[in-house]
């Protein structure tokens, strides 16, 4: 730890680079000259033209996107994009495929179903509560796209490569997985990301869209829930979470500059994950809760032999300078959430905390 801070192991909101967080602070009054908090310069300044415009061209170096590819930053959580992903792409009695492997995937469903649009749930983990992801998969040919969650924060599960969709577009949840690997990003028509798990504050969502998906869209939608609104007015079409995307711009830059890449990125959190998966595996006392070769490398979920145990270990835990490791309300249980920001240092005490305590 420093100071007084903890080993951060939440969910989300979740931990950021502590170096973003002292960036922040130091130019928090005074925003790069302007005399002005960050907090108050105006998103039709340069100022925040820099930020917006900073954060799109490091997450397209990032993912090597090209130009037929928008960078959106929307509000309404990932929860917003359940809604206007069928909205905007399935008018006309379309239809897509969707692979339901947890709670996110489910409400994904949920929303695309209130609309009376024609889904299909192609596949499921729901008969073994969600602790594997499916494989062999057979897509709709006639599938407009085909809907994931690349990572489930629940019941730790993972994507470890992503499924063979025959040409269909991909779309994908990636808010707690996002940033953390590389991929091909030209299979996906859309990717989202609610901000406050792996690359940033609350507040944005960022959405990753590509031209021939717009296309789809009818202007018969309001205006806000709409792709092209904000696609054509680099995500202005009204007053942004200014400070969610200034935040969002320090961490890529992080990304880009400190850690040297995703490839830099991803070879981190495989150690970090492997070192607490090995941990859990060599013990009795320990036991992970999702299946070995869909193990979520971003939120590891483990049981202690009883549930009065788990709450001492949670009680000790943070005691000892170990915040969020309880499990999330619906399954129990402990998680440890070890997102880009938490590092390896943070991994190393939590393990020596576990023998420990066992």
């Amino acid at each position: 730890m420093k100071e007084n801070r903890i080993y951060n192991f939440n969910a989300g909101p979740a931990a950021l680079p502590l170096s973003v967080l002292e960036e922040i602070k130091d130019s928090f009054l005074n925003y790069a000259g302007s005399g002005m908090s960050v907090t108050e310069v105006s998103h039709r300044s340069k100022w925040f033209d820099d930020i917006i415009n900073d954060a799109v061209t490091r997450t397209k170096r990032l993912l090597n996107l090209g130009d037929n590819f928008h960078v959106l930053f929307l509000q309404g959580g990932a929860s917003m994009q359940f809604c206007m992903i069928p909205m905007n792409f399935l008018q006309n009695g379309k239809t897509a495929d969707y692979v339901n492997t947890g709670t996110w995937s489910t409400k994904a469903i949920k929303e695309a179903r209130i609309q009376d649009k024609p889904i299909k749930v192609v596949a499921s983990s729901e008969d073994k509560n969600f602790s594997y992801i499916p494989k062999n998969i057979q897509f709709n040919s006639d599938a407009v796209y085909a809907h994931i969650t690349s990572n489930n924060t629940i019941k730790g599960t993972q994507w470890a490569s992503f499924p063979d969709t025959n040409g269909i577009p991909l779309i994908a949840d990636m808010s707690s997985d996002f940033m953390s690997r590389s991929f091909d990003a030209d299979r996906f028509g859309l990717i989202y990301a609610g901000a406050q798990k792996n690359i940033g504050p609350a507040g944005v969502c960022m959405v990753i869209v590509r031209d021939d998906m717009l296309e789809l869209v009818k202007e018969t939608i309001p205006s806000m829930l709409n792709y092209n609104t904000f696609a054509g007015k680099n995500s202005m079409f009204n007053t942004p979470p200014c400070f969610a995307v200034y935040a969002v711009q320090l961490v890529l830059k992080w990304l880009d500059e400190t850690v040297g890449g995703l490839d830099k990125m991803e070879e981190l959190n495989a150690k970090k994950a492997g070192l607490l998966y090995e941990t859990i595996d060599s013990s009795d006392f320990y036991r992970g809760t999702a299946e070995s070769d869909s193990r979520s490398k971003m939120n590891v979920t483990f049981r202690l032999p009883n549930e009065e145990m788990e709450k001492k270990f949670i009680q000790k835990a943070i005691e000892n300078g170990f915040g969020g490791l309880k499990g999330h309300r619906s399954v129990g249980g402990c998680r440890a959430s070890i997102y880009n920001a938490t590092s390896l240092e943070a991994i190393e005490a939590l393990v020596d905390f576990m023998k420990t305590f066992k």
